[in-house]
């Protein structure tokens, strides 16, 4: 029996657009290796990693990592992926870092999250957390009363769910982003899936992957106890 080609592919969606829980019920249902490059950024900074302290460098100064920065620490990550289905989130982000991606791998899907900038602003900035705990709430969906609801301290809005930082952050997405969709666009890989809810994209989602992989977590949910 013929073994069927590993899976390279993308996840992409704006900030806010449910990427993290779309990539979760990814990695559980069909066994991917997820390679977000937000986290692997956070991991070379914490352990002070060359990357990592230059990294650190342009952001301090509130500046772009460049491209080259970008694109040595994901592909150093992703040769060790090499025997793995794998998913990467947040890379690549530019035009740039798509063709230097190009080069070295074949990418089969990219999963675009096609959610309304409104959608967006709403549940970011509908959001509010416990520093302490960091609880989050959502004035929307499970409104507090302006306080935890276990220790009863008061709650704050992250600098980046502030309304307007939310707008420009959406800006910048839209324009750094628009030309890597078109990219891929382009090539035919782009598979982009619209909605306001997670829970009902989802289900599309997971029939298109269905077609490339197998479940695996029906296969654990079957093992005997």
């Amino acid at each position: 029996m013929a073994v069927p080609p590993l899976l390279r592919a993308v996840i992409m969606g704006p900030p806010g657009s449910g990427k993290g829980t779309v990539s979760a019920r990814i990695i559980k249902h069909f066994g991917v290796k997820h390679l977000s490059s937000g986290d692997l950024l956070r991991d070379n900074m914490q352990k002070k990693t060359e990357v990592g302290i230059l990294a650190k460098s342009y952001i301090d100064q509130g500046q772009l990592i460049p491209d080259h920065i970008m694109t040595q620490l994901m592909l150093n990550e992703i040769k060790s992926l090499d025997q793995h289905n794998w998913l990467l989130d947040g890379f690549p982000r530019t035009v740039a870092q798509a063709e230097a991606l190009n080069k070295e791998c074949h990418i089969d899907t990219v999963i675009d999250l096609d959610v309304p900038f409104e959608t967006i602003k709403c549940r970011l900035t509908a959001r509010w957390i416990h520093p302490a705990s960091g609880r989050v709430y959502n004035l929307e969906f499970s409104p507090p009363k302006g306080i935890d609801d276990i220790t009863g301290e008061p709650l704050v809005q992250r600098d980046d769910d502030k309304p307007e930082t939310v707008s420009k952050r959406l800006q910048a997405y839209d324009a750094q982003t628009k030309p890597v969709l078109e990219y891929y666009r382009k090539k035919g890989l782009l598979k982009s899936f619209s909605g306001t809810e997670t829970n009902k994209i989802w289900p599309h989602i997971y029939a298109f992957l269905q077609t490339k992989l197998p479940d695996v977590s029906q296969k654990d949910a079957a093992k005997p106890r």
